[in-house]
């Protein structure tokens, strides 16, 4: 387990800027009044990056990397080509802080589950001003994070788009969980 590289760096947090815009701040800095060990850092183990406090980073030195399969959020992982792939258990991570965001009904909560797009028929709900192609995290209508995509749609061109069409392309959803259970950690 290693720190990112600057390159490394830059990527993971231009992706993770596209779901949460400004407040990509408060994942790095910590709270005001908490000791520096409350911090959280991000490390890289294998291909996968990892979001954890600074205080187990610390600890899981004395692990043998051989011996180490995991420790704290994986937010992602590193392509063999050097991007950087959002996986599912960063949507407890960015979820609060997103700046986009789609709630969609409770009839459009088991196709998106089941790895399909969202048509308009399904939005309950959207933000306002959201650009067409934009990253957003998806929302039942009782806000629970779903998963996360994105926008096919600008918010004006989809108001006047058919209830078939689609407006919302999916990338990850909790119901990969079961879906790629068997692949989900593998390296």
């Amino acid at each position: 387990m290693r720190e990112l590289t600057e390159v490394e760096m830059k990527t993971m947090f231009d992706k993770l800027a596209n779901y949460t815009g400004r407040s990509l701040t408060n994942l790095i800095s910590p709270p005001s009044e908490s000791a520096p060990s409350e911090r959280y850092v991000f490390r890289l183990h294998e291909s996968r990056v990892y979001y954890l406090k600074l205080a187990i980073a610390n600890l899981a030195v004395s692990v043998a990397r051989e011996n180490l399969l995991s420790l704290g959020t994986c937010l992602g992982k590193f392509t063999k080509t050097g991007k950087f792939r959002l996986h599912i258990t960063a949507l407890d991570i960015i979820a609060p802080h997103a700046r986009y965001k789609v709630w969609i009904k409770p009839n459009g909560e088991m196709p998106f589950l089941y790895g399909g797009n969202i048509v308009k028929a399904h939005i309950g709900r959207w933000s306002e001003d959201c650009p067409e192609h934009q990253a957003v995290v998806v929302f039942s209508m009782d806000d629970t994070p779903l998963g996360f995509g994105v926008t096919a749609r600008s918010t004006a061109e989809a108001r006047r788009l058919e209830p078939t069409g689609i407006t919302c392309f999916r990338q990850a959803d909790v119901g990969e969980y079961l879906r790629e259970e068997d692949t989900l950690f593998t390296t």
